[in-house]
């Protein structure tokens, strides 16, 4: 049985903020207590002010101004000797430098704050920065390393009855299932962690369950219109929301559909979007994830060869860079698909 979802995120004063409270709303409430706590010479408060205020930032997109108010939060929890408000900032650090594709520096401030939060007894923290480093791992592909810490901490959050935390895990889990070609698994754990974010009211677990779904629904059932379906419910949630990222890629969703259907008109237009997003806020997994969308859309359309050719060079060494293993092999798979296997190893 699960309870309803909680964001321990929004700290001290910020308590009474909901998981499904609009980030902009976020802001500006964080940014009160902030200065508030500032003025009133009060550190610890001015830490936890400080992480809403970050992770709302974060969440907008607006990274240059997460990454000065999370070290913000950090020195304010160390003046006031807290651990357990130390150990949130850097999570909120980690997350942003997984965000921004620097993902050996999140494997680094995720490692922290979970020794931080062990150290200063909040396994809430603990267990959310250990989630950073299974997701950090996930996306970059590594699935043998981090499959099982994904597991354990499913099994923790469920045994405590944490809905925010098994949705996601299970959506972390379930997307490993698409990516190896379990779809039947992959579908049955992206529904059972929307009906549970439904009932939790977690909105945000809620919109990326749906995302899921439907790319379960293109890709092995080939329903574009349910698929769609789907995505629109997420994209209204994110709107209302405004969560940026979840957006963004729901954007590169819909391309991803459009593309799966033949309709590469559609999906370029998609893609375009996606990719403007993604770029407004310096998100280069899902900026590199639209760009091998539209480039293999342009393909479709009748570009030169050529230039497809060269064009998935360039991204398959800048994915190589930041370290996306799974990606990077998409980028081999888009060579197969356009034949150009022959060219890379003629080129090598």
């Amino acid at each position: 049985m699960y309870g309803k979802a909680f964001a321990p995120e929004y700290q001290g004063s910020l308590t009474t903020l909901s998981v499904n409270s609009s980030l902009v709303d976020v802001l500006a409430a964080g940014t009160e207590q902030l200065r508030a706590a500032e003025r009133g010479g009060s550190p610890g408060e001015a830490a936890r002010a400080g992480l809403a205020v970050a992770e709302a930032h974060r969440r907008l997109g607006q990274v240059g101004e997460a990454d000065r108010e999370w070290k913000a939060s950090y020195r304010a929890a160390r003046a006031a000797g807290d651990l357990g408000a130390m150990a949130w900032a850097l999570w909120s650090g980690g997350t942003l430098a997984r965000q921004r594709g620097a993902l050996a520096l999140a494997w680094r401030l995720l490692g922290l704050a979970a020794e931080f939060g062990e150290r200063g007894g909040d396994i809430v923290v603990r267990g959310y920065s250990l989630a950073g480093m299974a997701e950090t791992g996930r996306i970059q592909g590594d699935y043998e390393a981090v499959g099982a810490l994904h597991e354990r901490l499913l099994a923790e959050a469920r045994k405590r009855g944490e809905a925010r935390h098994t949705v996601w895990a299970l959506e972390g889990i379930a997307q490993m299932h698409r990516n190896t070609g379990s779809y039947d698994s992959a579908y049955a754990m992206f529904q059972e962690a929307a009906e549970i974010a439904a009932g939790a009211d977690d909105r945000r677990g809620h919109a990326w369950a749906l995302r899921g779904m439907a790319d379960i629904v293109s890709v092995r059932d080939g329903d574009v219109e349910r698929a769609l379906e789907l995505l629109s419910g997420a994209e209204l949630t994110c709107r209302e929301m405004n969560l940026v990222s979840a957006l963004a890629y729901n954007h590169k969703m819909r391309g991803n559909v459009f593309y799966r259907a033949g309709r590469y008109e559609e999906a370029r237009a998609m893609y375009e979007q996606a990719l403007d997003e993604f770029r407004d806020m310096s998100e280069p997994r899902g900026e590199g994830l639209a760009r091998l969308g539209l480039i293999k859309s342009l393909a479709r359309l009748g570009r030169d060869r050529a230039r497809t050719d060269e064009d998935l060079s360039e991204l398959a060494d800048v994915l190589e860079r930041i370290g996306l293993r799974h990606a990077r092999r998409m980028v081999d798979r888009a060579r197969e698909e356009f034949g150009l296997t022959e060219v890379m190893e003629v080129a090598l």
